[in-house]
């Protein structure tokens, strides 16, 4: 089984777990994930299997979009409302003052990647350390918040929902830890859904639960996306059965030899059929289509 399912993870799960059940459910051994979900958090979490496993890297993976659920007055050691309570205080911010301060951090901005996190550290995952109770120095990285919006609001209670488009690295418990920080209180990640990832939806996503039906059915299948069509973003050329055959040999191809007129950068390689072979990368010196990723299928 070659492809993408994207799915809908539920909380209570980490994206790990996620993959393993998917593996059981499809029995394809060779089973990843393009971006991790912490267990509390929901949504979109697109799973690549067989051959596409070796096509992550050229995903799009730039924008991604977010709906997070907060609590002002409140501070935890994951910032997330699954942690040790740090700090409690009480809250006297107007819902204007907070959607100020929500948008002081769009644009360009530098986050401080929180401990709780799979970022690692002179070849450790912070979270370890974190578990151990050891916290450490961690550089700023610069990060990009394209649209951050109130959406639900409740002043008395503190408590608020929003929704981000930000660029791939943004951590949206640390984006709210530092709304809190600014408005002198404190606050808290409650809840977190994945809207966007890899160009996919929440609308194309499905539950757990929803994949194993079909597979009952016997309708795995129905589930999985070809992976050219997660490459979207790059052009098509089809070649010639003898090109083809070559291409997937790991031979180049001559670019004058090619029907279509290929631009800079990587090309999505289709069979005389139809079908996928895999990447191709002009290379202007030999004025050849060089195999960047070639698709194996089993």
């Amino acid at each position: 089984m070659t492809g993408l399912i994207i799915l809908n993870k539920h909380e209570g799960i980490s994206s790990f777990r996620a993959v393993s059940i998917v593996r059981g459910i499809t029995g394809e051994k060779r089973v990843g994930h393009t971006g991790t979900l912490d267990p509390m958090a929901t949504g979109v979490l697109p799973v690549m299997l067989g051959g596409a496993t070796k096509f992550c890297e050229f995903l799009p993976s730039h924008d991604k979009s977010y709906r997070a659920k907060l609590l002002l007055g409140v501070t935890t050691d994951t910032l997330d409302i699954t942690g040790n309570v740090l700090t409690q205080r009480s809250v006297d911010v107007a819902a204007g003052e907070f959607k100020s301060a929500l948008a002081r951090f769009t644009g360009e901005i530098e986050q401080l990647p929180p401990m709780f996190s799979a970022v690692s550290k002179d070849g450790v995952r912070l979270y370890k350390l974190a578990r151990q109770g050891i916290v450490t120095e961690r550089e700023k990285r610069q990060v990009t918040v394209f649209f951050a919006e109130t959406v639900c609001e409740n002043e008395q209670k503190g408590e608020y929902t929003i929704d981000v488009v930000c660029s791939a690295g943004t951590y949206i418990r640390t984006l709210i830890n530092d709304i809190g920080e600014v408005l002198g209180c404190g606050a808290v990640m409650t809840a977190l859904c994945r809207t966007r990832s890899n160009g996919f939806f929440l609308q194309d996503a499905l539950t757990i639960t929803e994949l194993e039906e079909l597979a009952g059915q016997g309708r795995a299948g129905e589930a999985v996306i070809p992976i050219e069509k997660a490459l979207s973003q790059y052009q098509n050329t089809e070649v010639s059965e003898r090109q083809a055959i070559r291409f997937k040999n790991g031979g180049p191809l001559d670019l004058c030899r090619l029907k279509d007129d290929i631009l800079p950068g990587l090309t999505k390689v289709f069979s005389p059929n139809g079908d996928f072979l895999g990447l191709g990368e002009k290379n202007e010196e030999t004025g050849e289509l060089t195999p960047k990723r070639i698709l194996a299928v089993k």
